[in-house]
């Protein structure tokens, strides 16, 4: 069995780590910004930026897998609708923060202070990604791409159905 076979979607793996990597940059970077004592804002924006760097290689991976995704997963009309919205998000997104690293890069060699463009562009950014993020999980719970079929009830188990009151559960907890 081959490995894309046995994990059909790697998509998901990679944009969790995209989706942790960036924000948790734009959190450390306005972290950084706000903190007074000199060394701790340095240690927080050179986290920051590693993120940010770590997160846009990370990107490069999540998009390639997103385009395997998008030209093999089973959908219709309405779904491809969807993903193809989805897919020109992350693009529109991805571009810049793939624009805010070699500027991050730039910053950081040249020991200059982070500008407040560069944080506006990376808040932006940011928001724009959990937008992105967002019309993903669409995809996958509204429209059930990606995912395998839950069987009926009466098939494959005991044949019983799954018809009662989780009501009960929470009592006896």
């Amino acid at each position: 069995m081959e490995l894309i076979e046995f994990i059909p979607n790697i998509h998901p793996i990679f944009v969790h780590f995209t989706v942790a990597l960036l924000s948790t940059s734009m959190g450390l970077f306005l972290l950084g910004l706000i903190v007074s004592e000199q060394t701790w804002r340095e240690k927080l924006l050179t986290v920051a930026q590693w993120n940010l760097w770590l997160g846009v290689g990370i990107t490069i991976i999540t998009i390639g897998t997103g385009l395997y995704e998008y030209y093999t997963v089973t959908h219709d009309e309405a779904s491809h609708a969807a993903m193809t919205n989805h897919r020109n998000w992350a693009f529109f997104t991805a571009s810049i923060f793939f624009v805010l690293a070699p500027w991050s890069v730039l910053t950081y060699w040249k020991k200059r202070k982070i500008k407040s463009s560069f944080i506006f562009a990376l808040v932006l950014a940011t928001v724009m990604l959990m937008i992105t993020g967002w019309k993903g999980g669409e995809l996958v719970y509204r429209y059930g791409l990606g995912v395998m079929s839950l069987h009926k009830a009466t098939e494959g188990g005991s044949g019983d159905s799954h018809d009662h009151n989780h009501e009960d559960e929470k009592h006896s907890q």
